[in-house]
């Protein structure tokens, strides 16, 4: 399959078919590898909650319970206005 290169701002890129797209499931991001004479396009497979383990570590410990907002959840005479 023959693709033209297209001027993009002040580069050079291609644009891949949609039906390609779909079929390799990319959709955000591809890794690119150069190979000898061979530039190579993977998929990059994003799983469900990746990264939340590197987020919980650098997220301070606390040892509170505390309601973060106790003063709206506690009165029992609060309603929610829609």
């Amino acid at each position: 399959m023959l693709i033209p290169v297209v001027q993009i701002g002040n580069s050079r890129g291609i644009r891949l078919p949609k039906n390609i797209l779909r079929e390799l499931s990319i959709e955000d991001e591809v890794q690119m590898e150069v190979h000898d004479d061979e530039l190579v396009l993977k998929g990059v497979e994003k799983k469900p909650r990746q990264g939340w383990d590197a987020a919980f570590a650098k997220a301070p410990e606390t040892k509170t319970t505390a309601l973060l907002l106790p003063e709206y959840l506690d009165d029992q005479s609060f309603e929610w206005v829609w």
